[in-house]
């Protein structure tokens, strides 16, 4: 080996370490741990146990994050497009200003930010109260599956809408304005002209907020306090009051498929149209 392959190497070795360290290590304990048995052996009977008790969880956990990443995708491209489309320029520019704030918020804070602004006597309601629209006994309590999903969306759409928007503001303009030469609307325009060429930037930032909202405990645990409830609760549970590492590993591997098969269909879907071209 040359004198230079070992100076890369001795370059790139710390961030190997690290990622070794961090994440290929343990992803690979707990795939093993959620198989072994106790007398050592190989066994499914963690997942048998998994399905049993967690059944219903696992699927309000697809169904949380399967809809709170439908309704990322639609405000970021709504905000993407206003950015992109948008004839004020001050709306523009308080848009651009205010919606990155989230991006810099942790989903524990956020998740605190809600159990204040969604609880039955929370700033929402109080807000809508004083608006006279709602009284004081019609309010109702948001602390269940719809705070889980208002919080990730608010939380994850700055996140991908600056993606999209990013994508859009790089695209030739001279497509746009032909179309809005031709007597296109800016709605026809955005999803005609525009969200067909930034669709592999969208696919890629809701597949990370996919993966990233199927990992969140703080949000489910601290706003959602209904008997279901999603996956990461269940394994935090599973290991603070069991020591059931065997569970709460079958759980992750769950999870971990999920998120594959995500990855999956858009890698597929990606190679597919490079075959294409």
């Amino acid at each position: 080996m040359s004198r230079e392959h070992l100076f890369s190497l001795a370059l790139v070795a710390p961030a190997l370490l690290t990622l070794a360290a961090l994440f290929i290590y343990p992803l690979g304990f707990s795939l093993v741990t959620a198989f072994a048995a106790e007398d050592g052996g190989w066994t499914i009977a963690n997942f048998t146990k998994a399905f049993e008790f967690y059944a219903l969880d696992i699927q309000f956990t697809v169904l949380i994050v399967v809809l709170s990443t439908l309704l990322i995708g639609v405000f970021s491209v709504a905000i993407g497009g206003y950015l992109t489309l948008g004839e004020n320029p001050r709306t523009v520019a308080a848009l651009r200003w205010l919606y990155r704030w989230p991006l810099f918020i942790p989903f524990v804070v956020a998740g605190q930010l809600m159990r204040t602004f969604l609880a039955k006597n929370g700033l929402m309601n109080n807000a809508i109260v004083e608006l006279g629209l709602l009284t004081p006994l019609q309010t109702q309590s948001f602390l269940d599956w719809r705070g889980i999903v208002i919080t990730f969306v608010w939380k994850q759409t700055p996140f991908v809408a600056l993606l999209v928007a990013g994508a859009m503001a790089s695209l030739d303009r001279a497509t746009i304005e032909a179309a809005r030469n031709l007597g296109a609307s800016r709605l026809r325009v955005l999803f005609d002209v525009v969200v067909p060429q930034v669709r592999p930037t969208l696919v890629v930032g809701l597949i990370l907020s996919f993966v990233i909202m199927m990992s969140v405990l703080s949000v489910p645990l601290m706003i959602n306090s209904q008997a279901r409830t999603m996956m990461t609760v269940d394994m935090a549970f599973r290991i603070n009051f069991y020591g059931d590492y065997g569970v709460a590993n079958a759980l992750g591997f769950i999870s971990y498929v999920m998120t594959g098969v995500v990855a999956w269909i858009y890698l597929r879907q990606g190679v597919r149209e490079g075959g294409h071209r």
